[in-house]
């Protein structure tokens, strides 16, 4: 079984270079292991204008209540992708990545 190992760096740079599409197995296997939500709150991006403006938001596992919008904002996707991925990594490593 796969564990997430925060040395595995080169499952981040993975991800940066291609956020979308097929990804090998092991990125495949920890991206679903950071859209778990756990019992904390998580980060998803809600779309404000399709194709250009996205907002990054926190929901409450279990919750039925809306996302709770930050006030970060982005009109570039992959960098909002970026983003919550470098905050999901922070959750399960216990550290941002060294690197932007």
């Amino acid at each position: 079984m796969f564990q997430f190992d925060k040395t595995r760096l080169d499952l981040a740079r993975e991800f940066r270079a291609t956020p979308w599409g097929e990804h090998s197995p092991d990125l495949q296997y920890l991206l679903s292991l950071m859209r778990r939500p756990g019992p904390e709150p998580y980060h998803v991006l809600i779309t404000d204008r399709p194709g250009e403006r996205w907002t990054l938001a926190t929901m409450q596992p279990g919750s039925k209540s809306p996302p709770r919008r930050t006030n970060m904002v982005f009109t570039d996707l992959r960098a909002a992708e970026w983003h919550v991925f470098r905050l999901r990594w922070a959750r399960l490593a216990g550290e941002e990545l060294p690197f932007e």
